[in-house]
């Protein structure tokens, strides 16, 4: 699992560089970030990252959607959703929406380290 291409979807710019920090960190490179989810559509049609990284909780369109839509285009998309929300609901529709984990904010770099190799391990093995 070497360095992947991540794209980082998030409607604050600080948690776009903290996330683009630790990937960087950990040997990973950011070739696209966005704050909307319709951005994630089009970044993702246009830049075919490797992974993504979803906030839920966005203007235009949440994350949820934005990862429904990405997903109903790129069935084979690995999405890692990032979420401020300790509720159970929001996770369970990320994850039926098709998203492959998640994380809770705030972020710390090992434990977004072990989401993707989870995420890769299953499913890009």
């Amino acid at each position: 699992m070497n360095n992947l291409r991540f794209m980082v979807v998030d409607d604050s710019s600080i948690t776009i560089k903290k996330i683009t920090q630790f990937l960087e960190q950990i040997g990973h490179s950011v070739i696209c970030s966005c704050k909307t989810g319709a951005d994630a559509l089009a970044y993702y049609q246009q830049y075919q990252p490797d992974m993504v990284t979803m906030d839920i909780t966005m203007p235009d369109m949440d994350g949820i959607i934005a990862t429904q839509q990405i997903l109903s285009i790129f069935p084979k998309a690995l999405i890692i959703m990032v979420t401020a929300h300790g509720q159970e609901q929001m996770v369970i529709e990320s994850i039926e929406a098709g998203a492959k984990g998640y994380i809770l904010k705030p972020i710390k770099a090992d434990k977004l380290a072990d989401m993707i190799t989870q995420v890769y391990e299953k499913y890009k093995s």
